[in-house]
C-alpha cells in the first residue's frame, strides 16, 4: 500500500514539474478573438457609431426562419467574413418579432402584439421598408443612413462582394447590380 502512494506521489511531483516548465498546460483553452462575429445590441451599436462612428450590418432574422439558421452556420463562421465584419463594422442581430423597444431617433419602436404569432418589432418593420422577408441584411452608414436592404440568405462569397460595396461606398456612385457586373471577369 505504501509503495503505491510513492509511486503515486512521484507522478504528481514529475507532472507539476513539467507543467511548471510550460510542456504541459493544465489552463482551459482561451478563445481566440477574431472567430466569432462581435454581435451587439442595436442599442449599444448606435451608441458605439455616435463615438466612435462605424458602419452598422444589421442581420434581420425569426427564430423560425431556416434560411437564417443555415446562414449562422455556414456564412457567418466564414473566418474572412468575420474578420471583415468585426474590422469594418458594428454587427447586430435583430429578431424581427422580439419584444424588447428600442428608442432610436426620437422614435419608440416596439412590438405591439408581442403575445401574437408572427407580430412584428416596429423597428425590423421600419428597417425593411415592410418587406417582411428572412434573412435580410440591412447596411446603415455612420450617420444611421439606410444604405441598402439585401434580402435573402448569402453564401460567404456573395456577402462578401455586398460588405465590399458598402465599406467602398461604391453605393453612392453605382448600384449593387452594376458593381457586381464589375467584378465580373470579361468586363
Amino acid at each position: 500500500m505504501k509503495s503505491g502512494l510513492i509511486k503515486y506521489s512521484w507522478l504528481i511531483l514529475l507532472l507539476l514539474a513539467i507543467s511548471s516548465i510550460g510542456l504541459v498546460s493544465f489552463k482551459p483553452a482561451l478563445k481566440k478573438p477574431g472567430f466569432a462575429v462581435n454581435w451587439m445590441s442595436f442599442d449599444d451599436a448606435v451608441k458605439l457609431s455616435k463615438a466612435h462612428p462605424k458602419k452598422i450590418f444589421i442581420d434581420v432574422y425569426t427564430q423560425w426562419c431556416g434560411w437564417c439558421k443555415r446562414m449562422d452556420a455556414t456564412t457567418y463562421t466564414d473566418k474572412d467574413i468575420i474578420q471583415y465584419l468585426n474590422d469594418n463594422f458594428y454587427a447586430v442581430r435583430l429578431d424581427a418579432e422580439t419584444q424588447d423597444t428600442f428608442h432610436f431617433d426620437n422614435h419608440k419602436f416596439y412590438n405591439h402584439t408581442p403575445d401574437q404569432r408572427g407580430s412584428t418589432n416596429e423597428l425590423a418593420f421600419s428597417l425593411l421598408n415592410g418587406q417582411m422577408g428572412y434573412p435580410t441584411t440591412v447596411y446603415l452608414d455612420e450617420k444611421f443612413n439606410r444604405v441598402l436592404i439585401a434580402p435573402n440568405y448569402y453564401p460567404a462569397s456573395d456577402l462578401k462582394q455586398i460588405l465590399t460595396f458598402i465599406v467602398q461606398e461604391k453605393y453612392k456612385t453605382e448600384s449593387f447590380d452594376d458593381y457586381k457586373k464589375s467584378l465580373t471577369p470579361g468586363n
